[in-house]
């Protein structure tokens, strides 16, 4: 049974590949997604290299960047297609 650690572990080595994949897959460096998603380059190097664990909220940044979804990210999925979104707006009372 794995560990809590080698689990966490897992999901950030994930990561490295899927995010340099999708950068890569489109030709971009990594100054320009860091500043498409509003993170210092050296940030955005260390979340593909799997030294930092990447927040939710830049998460959240990443799939919308790249037209996909959060669980493609996180190898939760191989299907890289978003999904439908909720409408946003809020009505006022």
């Amino acid at each position: 049974m794995k560990t809590v650690r080698a689990k966490i572990n897992t999901v950030i080595i994930v990561n490295y590949h899927r995010i340099r994949n999708l950068r890569e897959d489109k030709d971009l460096t990594q100054a320009f997604v860091g500043t498409a998603i509003n993170v210092p380059q050296r940030t955005y190097a260390y979340y593909e290299s799997g030294e930092r664990t990447i927040p939710p909220h830049v998460l959240t940044a990443l799939a919308e960047f790249h037209a996909t979804s959060i669980d493609y990210i996180l190898n939760l999925t191989d299907n890289p297609n978003p999904y439908e979104r909720k409408n946003k707006t809020r009505t006022k009372k």
